[in-house]
């Protein structure tokens, strides 16, 4: 099924260089992949991987292991943001 990857900030290194300026990419993934599966070839720091929404709504920490997306869906991913 196909997806939109979105990643914000300096995480958009982690996409391939044709993505870059856009911040997205659209991907083929596995009905039963889940937001971890889906985030793990891309090399992201844990650390960094801080605010995760799927079509807008926010996934916690402890349900990106188990929750899956559905056709069409727009996965984002922020990195903690310090500002002043």
């Amino acid at each position: 099924m196909k997806i939109t990857f979105k990643l914000f900030a300096t995480l958009t290194d982690y996409l391939p260089p044709e993505a870059r300026t856009a911040n997205q990419v659209e991907m083929d993934v596995a009905p039963d992949a889940t937001i971890m599966q889906i985030i793990e070839p891309f090399g992201l720091p844990l650390k960094l991987v801080h605010l995760v929404l799927v079509n807008g709504k926010y996934i916690a920490p402890e349900d990106r292991g188990s929750a899956t997306l559905t056709e069409g869906d727009v996965l984002a991913i922020w990195p903690p943001i310090a500002g002043g």
